[in-house]
C-alpha cells in the first residue's frame, strides 16, 4: 500500500550563501528577543538610585575632562572651540612667557618679605609692580601677534577676543593649562 522511500530528504538543506551576504539565516523574532532580553535591575532604594546616578555622572565628567585635556573639539568649552583658538593656544604654548612664571615670582616675593634683611624688604616693595608691568606688556605683544596671525591664516573666521584669550593662557602655569599644551616650548606649529 505505501511505498517505501529509498532516499531520505536531508533534515537541513545546505545553505546557499549569497556573495556580499551575511552568511547565515535571519533569526526568528522570538530568538532575537530572547537574546536581547536583559534582567531589569531597578535600584531597591532611592539611596541606591542616587548612588548609581552619581557614579554615572562622575564617569561622564571624567570622560569630558579627559577629552578636554587632549583638546578633543567635541569636549571643549565654547570659549576654546575653533581653529583660531587652537592657533592661539599653540602660539602661546610654543613660547616661554614671563606670565607663566608669575605665580612662582609672587611666591618668592612673599618668602623674601619674611627675611629681616633691609635689601630684601626693598626688593619686595618694588618687584611686584615691575613683574606685573612685564606680564602686562608681554600680554599686549602676544595679543597683537596672535591677532595678526589669525587674520592671515583664518580671514573668514571670527577672531573676536582671541588676543585676550592668548594673554590669559600665557599667564597660566604651563602644567595647569586646559586643554593641555600640544606643542613643546620652541616647537614650530604644524600647518
Amino acid at each position: 500500500m505505501f511505498k517505501r522511500r529509498t532516499q531520505e530528504a536531508p533534515a537541513n538543506p545546505p545553505q546557499v550563501v549569497k556573495p556580499g551576504g551575511k552568511g547565515r539565516p535571519t533569526p526568528k523574532r522570538a530568538e532575537a528577543e530572547k537574546r536581547r532580553r536583559q534582567p531589569i535591575t531597578a535600584p531597591a532604594t532611592r539611596k541606591e538610585a542616587y548612588k548609581k546616578l552619581r557614579e554615572k555622572q562622575a564617569a561622564d565628567r571624567a570622560k569630558v575632562r579627559a577629552g578636554m585635556a587632549k583638546g578633543s573639539e567635541e569636549h571643549l568649552l565654547k570659549r576654546d572651540k575653533g581653529p583660531v583658538r587652537k592657533l592661539a593656544r599653540n602660539y602661546v604654548d610654543s613660547r616661554r612667557t614671563v606670565g607663566s612664571y608669575l605665580m612662582y615670582g609672587m611666591f618668592a616675593i612673599v618668602l623674601l618679605s619674611m627675611l629681616p634683611i633691609p635689601v630684601a624688604r626693598l626688593l619686595v616693595l618694588f618687584a611686584p609692580p615691575v613683574l606685573l608691568l612685564a606680564v602686562f606688556a608681554e600680554g599686549i605683544m602676544l595679543s597683537r601677534g596672535i591677532k595678526r596671525l589669525a587674520a592671515e591664516r583664518y580671514p573668514e573666521e571670527n577672531a573676536k577676543g582671541v588676543g585676550m584669550y592668548a594673554a590669559m593662557r600665557a599667564m597660566q602655569i604651563r602644567r595647569l593649562r586646559i586643554p593641555n599644551p600640544q606643542l613643546k616650548v620652541g616647537e614650530k606649529e604644524r600647518v
